[in-house]
């Protein structure tokens, strides 16, 4: 898995309510315009928790929850932020390195690390996660179960042998994964379960037309958590081709919006009400809209049409995709390759 498309569907994963996710996002960037050099995000189940950059220095708590997780410990933040600020100035380094292994000089380079766990609360099933990426493709995996380095690219058998070699560091890393990891996403889910496993319904869920020869766009806004579903079905049965799906974007006051389209170019007429458009949110009832030209909303001859909101969440994405970056524990952590 490319880790740029794994930070660009973080929020399109199943709407299965009880498995849980703790992950961490480190990036350094090398002449990115009007972008931090460094920044470090904390998620617990794809919600921000903690963020850190380049440009503030500081480690910040993102949820009000957290100041529960560290009301016994003063200086948490404290020491996050001091860490941080050294791995830093070692990510910089990862990416002087990277460029010399890819015979690269000038130009825009991305260096990502991601780690996390993943936790079923009903099965108990744990998931451990680590992988090193570069200017958008994979760089290093970890295997869990043997506890070695896989280098999906000539340049990181350097590393790879350098880390396979470390046997006692792996082992920590393994038991991170698979305990420490763990306990501290339970720890999270416990504080911010109101917050967490809140669920509200779409504000808005109608069919647009741009114009009578456009796809109709199911579109969905206000919706939260981002774990939702919405597809179209013929006859009650799910369908893929002539649909495109788009991606679940942030709203300002962090609900989110998505929309799926159906190209009408190969539906005759009378087929039209075999067709619905299905929207799916754990603990919400299914919502659906039935094909039907009366209740299409267009914007010919009209300024409400709200394209222009999916036009600018897409550009809220790309701003994620580049920001969604990682965070702490800097303990026994890889920096330079």
């Amino acid at each position: 898995m490319k880790i740029l498309v794994f930070l660009a569907l973080l929020g399109l994963h199943s709407a299965a309510a009880v498995t849980h996710s703790l992950k961490y996002f480190y990036t350094a960037s090398s002449q990115v315009p009007n972008f931090p050099e460094f920044v470090a995000v904390g998620m617990v189940d794809d919600v921000e928790m903690i963020h850190y950059d380049s440009n503030t220095m500081t480690a910040e708590a993102k949820q009000d929850w957290m100041k529960a997780v560290t009301a016994g410990d003063s200086q948490y933040m404290e020491r996050q932020t001091g860490g941080l600020r050294g791995t830093q100035q070692s990510f910089k380094a990862n990416i002087d390195i990277a460029k010399q292994r890819f015979n690269q000089t000038g130009g825009v380079h991305i260096y990502q690390y991601m780690y996390g766990c993943e936790w079923d609360d009903e099965t108990q099933e744990v998931n451990g996660l680590r992988q090193i990426g570069y200017d958008g493709e994979d760089f290093l995996l970890f295997d869990l179960k043997t506890e070695t380095w896989i280098a999906p690219k000539p340049q990181a058998e350097i590393t790879k042998h350098k880390l396979d070699n470390d046997q006692a560091g792996n082992a920590y890393r393994k038991n991170y994964l698979s305990q420490i990891c763990v306990e501290w996403l339970k720890k999270y889910v416990n504080y911010g379960r109101s917050s967490l496993m809140r669920t509200e319904r779409p504000s808005t869920h109608s069919l647009l037309q741009k114009t009578p020869s456009s796809p109709v766009s199911c579109f969905a806004t206000g919706f939260y958590p981002d774990r939702a579903d919405m597809f179209w079905t013929k006859d009650g049965h799910q369908i893929h081709e002539d649909v495109e799906r788009g991606e679940i974007l942030p709203n300002h006051d962090g609900s989110f919006q998505m929309s799926v389209e159906l190209d009408l170019s190969k539906v005759a007429p009378e087929d039209w009400r075999k067709y619905e458009c299905v929207f799916q949110l754990a603990g919400v009832k299914d919502i659906t809209i039935k094909l039907d030209k009366t209740v299409i909303r267009s914007n010919e001859g009209s300024s409400d049409f709200p394209l222009g909101a999916v036009i600018g969440g897409g550009v809220v994405l790309l701003l994620l995709v580049v920001g969604i970056i990682g965070y702490f524990l800097w303990k026994k952590q890889i920096y330079l390759i």
